[in-house]
């Protein structure tokens, strides 16, 4: 029975800021490394075979906390561009509460959580999950069919889309899910990729806070 693993990265200089980081390449903090080995430690019974993360530095600085943690500097990674953040236009960088200020909560969360919700020169939701569920289906997929344990190392919203796809949820049911920075989403699929159980490790509290 394979596993599939989605973790976030840990907590980033921006997150610890409340910015919208989109593509923008910025490192994990002390805090964010010590929520990876946290995540490393929630994984450790699970033995991993194969393991893909999205192209952008902190996605990356949280792998090699894990494989460090786990002894596993030998697995190798595949890095793609298809699993990175939701790009976020023209709210890149800007602070997230004072854009609630500015818009209303209404409005703020249909930006943050809204499923095909038009962000001038950004991307939707939808944007997301279609690019994300493409690569899932194509190299993915087939390694768990073949009974490897694949671990995905990404972003908030890339990894809200591949939960939707793995798990077939509604997109008023992807629009409340929240993955925090360093949270572990741990799947159990049968023989045909079906989810016959689902785990979250090392869940992150403060999760609605980056």
């Amino acid at each position: 029975m394979p596993h599939l693993i989605l973790l976030r990265h840990g907590k980033s200089e921006w997150n610890a800021k409340g910015l919208w980081t989109g593509h923008t390449d910025i490192d994990l903090i002390a805090e964010g490394r010590d929520e990876a080995r946290a995540a490393a430690e929630a994984m450790r019974d699970i033995v991993i075979h194969r393991i893909h993360v999205s192209d952008l530095r902190r996605a990356h600085q949280t792998l090699h906390e894990v494989k460090k943690t786990l002894g596993i500097e030998h697995v190798p990674h595949t890095s793609h561009h298809a699993l990175k953040e939701r790009h976020y236009g023209i709210y890149t960088g800007k602070n997230k509460w004072q854009v609630k200020e500015e818009v209303g909560d209404e409005q703020f969360k249909n930006i943050r959580r809204g499923w095909d919700v038009k962000i001038p020169e950004g991307e939707t939701l939808k944007d997301v999950y279609d690019r994300v569920a493409k690569y899932f289906d194509e190299y993915i997929a087939p390694e768990l069919a073949a009974g490897h344990n694949v671990l995905i190392v990404a972003h908030g919203n890339s990894l809200r889309a591949l939960a939707k796809h793995v798990e077939g949820m509604t997109e008023d049911e992807v629009c409340d899910l929240e993955i925090g920075t360093g949270e572990v989403h741990c799947y159990a699929l049968d023989v045909n990729g079906k989810v016959t159980n689902k785990e979250i490790r090392s869940a992150n509290t403060s999760k609605g806070k980056v």
